[in-house]
């Protein structure tokens, strides 16, 4: 049996809630993708062009800095990798997560949480800019699933 790790990035929580949801649905390990500084209301006013995310996501090469973190991946074989959508895509903090690491040989699902963006471009997006890992169709969820709907996703 596979073993499995759910990564994730939350700002308000709904992202957490649906990580915690779909861990327990898979029997997975849960690990939270943390920056050092947590972001408040006003760094997530996306109508604020001088916000902190806003400033962030202008520049794709930003990688925020993250808690520190001793998570070993070796044992996993399938990660996924769950994040609100940004702009159309992935926080930069979930780019900062997945170059600290080796995933070389491990299956990827990302999954988003919207309120409306699909998740194409921000699956699209991560294949691009890391072609050499194994990902797979990424899903946006919105936490009304149930066990059984997440566990036949993963599969």
């Amino acid at each position: 049996m596979s073993k499995v790790l759910v990564s994730y990035f939350s700002a308000s929580g709904v992202t957490k809630r649906v990580a915690e949801k779909i861990a327990k649905a898979v029997n997975g390990d849960l690990f939270e993708i943390e920056p050092i500084q947590k972001y408040t209301s006003e760094d997530l006013d996306w109508t604020n062009k001088q916000s902190r995310s806003s400033i962030e996501m202008q520049n794709k090469t930003f990688r925020p800095k993250m808690k520190e973190n001793s998570l070993d991946i070796s044992s996993y074989d399938t990660i996924l990798i769950g994040f609100p959508i940004w702009w159309g895509v992935c926080p930069t903090i979930v780019n900062t997560f997945i170059e600290s690491k080796d995933f070389t040989g491990k299956t990827l699902i990302p999954f988003c949480t919207s309120g409306g963006s699909g998740m194409s471009y921000a699956e699209n997006d991560l294949r691009k800019t890391y072609p050499s890992y194994n990902w797979k169709e990424g899903k946006r969820l919105t936490g009304r699933e149930n066990d059984e709907d997440l566990t036949n996703w993963i599969n």
